[in-house]
C-alpha cells in the first residue's frame, strides 16, 4: 500500500497534526472503542507532595555536590575513630562505611565500604552473602576461604540457588581474595597460634540501589558471637 493513501477515520479524530501514516484505521481500532482524553485522567486526585523540594534540600546538604557546603572533608580517619563491632561475621574494626560519616563528617568517600576483620587462631568468621562484589587484602595469616557460588534460576521470579559443597580456596599473607556477587563465603584461620588479619573492601554503590549491605544475609554466625 502506497504511503500517500488516504485513511478514514471513523472516529472523527481532530488530529490534523499527525502524519498521515500515523493516525487510526479501520483495522487498527475497534468497533467499540470509546476514546478517554487521557489529560482527563491525569488531572484527577488531590494528593499533594513536596518531593522535590526535599531532593534540592538534600541536595545542598551534599558537600560533593555542585552547591553543596563548602569545608573541610574528613579525609584522615585516625584508628581510635575507627569501631570496633563483635558481629555475626565476627571481630571487625570498620575503617570507613556511610554510618561512620554521621560521626566524623563528610569524607568525601562515596563508594567504597572497608573493614578490617580479626580471626582468632584456628577460627573461622561466620558465613553470610551480599549482592555486591568485595575484594579482601590478607593483611596477615594463612588460611582458606570456602566459596558457595550461586545458581540464579528463573520461576515466578529469580531464585537463587547456592551448591551443598563449597569450593575452597587457599590464602597467605599479602594475597588478595575475590568474592563474587552473591556468593555465600566464609574465611578459616588456619594457624593455631596466630591470628588472620583481613582488609575486606565493599562498593557502597550496590547499597543505592538496593543491594550491597542492603541485601545482606547471614547462614552462619562466628563461633565466638554472642547474640
Amino acid at each position: 500500500m502506497s504511503e500517500n493513501t488516504e485513511f478514514e477515520d471513523p472516529h472523527n479524530y481532530e488530529f490534523d497534526h499527525i502524519p498521515r501514516h500515523r493516525k487510526r484505521t479501520q483495522e487498527m481500532v475497534p468497533d467499540d472503542y470509546i476514546h478517554m482524553d487521557e489529560r482527563e485522567e491525569w488531572e484527577r486526585g488531590t494528593l499533594t507532595t513536596s518531593h522535590y523540594q526535599e531532593f534540592l534540600d538534600d541536595s545542598k546538604k551534599n558537600p560533593l555536590s555542585q552547591h553543596g557546603p563548602r569545608g573541610p572533608l574528613h579525609k584522615i580517619i585516625k584508628p581510635e575513630e575507627m569501631p570496633w563491632e563483635d558481629s555475626p561475621q565476627g571481630k571487625i574494626k570498620w575503617l570507613l562505611n556511610e554510618k561512620m560519616e554521621r560521626d566524623l563528617g563528610p569524607t568525601g568517600a562515596v563508594n567504597t565500604d572497608l573493614y578490617m576483620q580479626v580471626i582468632p587462631p584456628g577460627g573461622k568468621s561466620g558465613k553470610h552473602r551480599h549482592m555486591s562484589e568485595e575484594l579482601v587484602f590478607v593483611l596477615d595469616g594463612e588460611g582458606y576461604d570456602l566459596h558457595w557460588d550461586p545458581t540464579a534460576v528463573m520461576r515466578d521470579k529469580v531464585i537463587w540457588e547456592w551448591p551443598k559443597e563449597p569450593q575452597k580456596f587457599l590464602w597467605e599473607t599479602n594475597d588478595v581474595i575475590f568474592i563474587p556477587t552473591n556468593t555465600a563465603h566464609q574465611h578459616v584461620n588456619a594457624s593455631e597460634d596466630r591470628p588472620a588479619r583481613l582488609l575486606c573492601c565493599n562498593a557502597r554503590i550496590y547499597n543505592h540501589l538496593g543491594l550491597g549491605f542492603n541485601d545482606l544475609e547471614q547462614f552462619e554466625n562466628a563461633p565466638e558471637f554472642k547474640e
